[in-house]
């Protein structure tokens, strides 16, 4: 049985957040960094990227995590990401991006800072 990828952008008030669920993997990673590409440059200093609803992430999502959390960095703004889901949390903790990203455990906190 094959999980769906979707994602979705809410704008606010100095903020965007990119919901994503499903399995993003090497099939699915082209579609978040497209989106996670449409937020960079807009008017908003934090992204938030809430992963609560993905229930798989490989290295290619993460690569592309990281390449966006870099092109953020270097627009000056600041990016975020909100993990609940044990399994994807020692997934950064096995490869060390736990040191790299401001992870969260809510989007309300992710927005705040």
């Amino acid at each position: 049985m094959e999980d769906t990828f979707e994602s979705s952008v809410e704008q606010g008030d100095g903020y965007t957040v990119v919901s994503v669920a499903g399995e993003v993997d090497v099939a699915t990673a082209p579609a978040l960094r497209e989106r996670l590409d449409e937020t960079i440059g807009q008017a908003t200093s934090v992204v938030v990227v809430d992963l609560r609803g993905v229930t798989f992430i490989d290295s290619t999502a993460l690569g592309v995590l990281i390449g966006a959390l870099n092109r953020f960095a270097a627009e000056g703004g600041a990016m975020r990401l909100v993990i609940t889901e044990p399994r994807i949390i020692k997934i950064f903790e096995i490869t060390g991006l736990t040191e790299l990203f401001d992870i969260r455990s809510s989007r309300q906190e992710a927005i705040a800072g």
